[in-house]
């Protein structure tokens, strides 16, 4: 078989993390949550690449949000969250399938990166993506209709970002926290989902000023966490929930393995090149082949430029 035809994926990790992803909620409150901690994955994903500390954390951000975001999935399909604005990171990826592949990249403008950390060493999200959107990308399948959120990068951190997406796209009350930094043993990536469950289901007879103070409580005990619990793989995801919630009757739901999800292949690729015509190959081409970069997991696929044809 010619090379450029082989389908294999190229020698990326083959790492699942089993307990990922922990959904709770709070008995007989209306409070649903979930906790995202990547662990090992984080190094996989984003070691991959050498990214500076402040982008490196939007990007590991990016990747636990859309994972906690991808578990209300209820069908096959992927949750996306892409950024685009006018800064030093143009733009920024991330993407979940419904069962658990993640991935994510992040666009950066080097040189005007190196400028603005000579004025501010670790630059916030807003300074790092500048103006623009954030699109929540819900791709349910080809025989379910696409829905996705478009909201304003409002907020200094993507937390405060995706917290104006569930208030207006979602209409919902939410608290997001999220945790990136590169530790002793690699990157590691974490995210909390809070969300107020409407109506009355599952909360009993508790008036509505009762359940206004329960969600006010939760939410008040969730700001009491730190980024060191929650990027510490020493300490369990059901320990921190236990210390959190204990007497709030939390529940836990079953957990979620999450995997490194980059889905390139050679078959692929080939298949974007087929859709050249000859002149632009021969300009790709250099030295009688033609490279291409997977941006995910930063692989470059080389295609010898006589095998491939339109």
């Amino acid at each position: 078989m010619p090379d450029f035809l082989n389908a294999d994926r190229p020698p990326v990790p083959d790492l699942v993390v089993p307990t990922a992803l922990q959904p709770f909620h709070l008995e007989g409150r209306p409070v649903r949550g979930r906790l995202i901690r990547l662990g090992a994955l984080a190094e996989a994903l984003l070691g991959r690449h050498n990214h500076s500390p402040p982008v490196g954390r939007i990007v590991g951000e990016a990747m636990a949000l859309t994972a906690g975001l991808a578990a209300a999935l209820k069908f096959k399909g992927s949750f996306s969250l892409q950024a685009k604005g006018d800064g030093v990171v143009p733009m920024l990826l991330a993407d979940c399938t419904d069962d658990g592949q993640l991935r994510g990249q992040a666009r950066v403008e080097h040189e005007e990166l190196a400028r603005l950390m000579e004025v501010d060493h670790d630059p916030p999200a807003a300074g790092l993506l500048g103006k623009g959107y954030i699109a929540f990308t819900c791709d349910q399948g080809p025989d379910m209709e696409r829905y996705q959120g478009i909201v304003s990068m409002d907020g200094i951190h993507l937390a405060d970002m995706t917290q104006s997406y569930f208030r207006t796209s979602e209409q919902l009350q939410a608290f997001v926290r999220l945790a990136c930094a590169r530790t002793e043993k690699g990157w590691r990536a974490s995210a909390f989902i809070l969300e107020r469950v409407a109506g009355a289901g599952g909360i009993g007879d508790a008036t509505p000023e009762e359940q206004d103070e329960a969600w006010k409580t939760a939410v008040l005990l969730a700001t009491t966490l730190k980024d060191s619990e929650l990027l510490d793989d020493d300490l369990p995801i059901p320990r921190l929930l236990h210390l959190l919630y204990h007497a709030e009757g939390l529940v836990l739901d079953q957990a979620r393995a999450l995997s490194y999800g980059c889905r390139c292949s050679r078959a692929k690729l080939s298949g974007v090149l087929g859709g050249f015509p000859d002149e632009d190959l021969d300009e790709m081409a250099e030295g009688g082949a033609i490279t291409m970069t997977c941006e995910f997991c930063n692989y470059d696929f080389k295609f010898d430029r006589a095998e491939i044809r339109r």
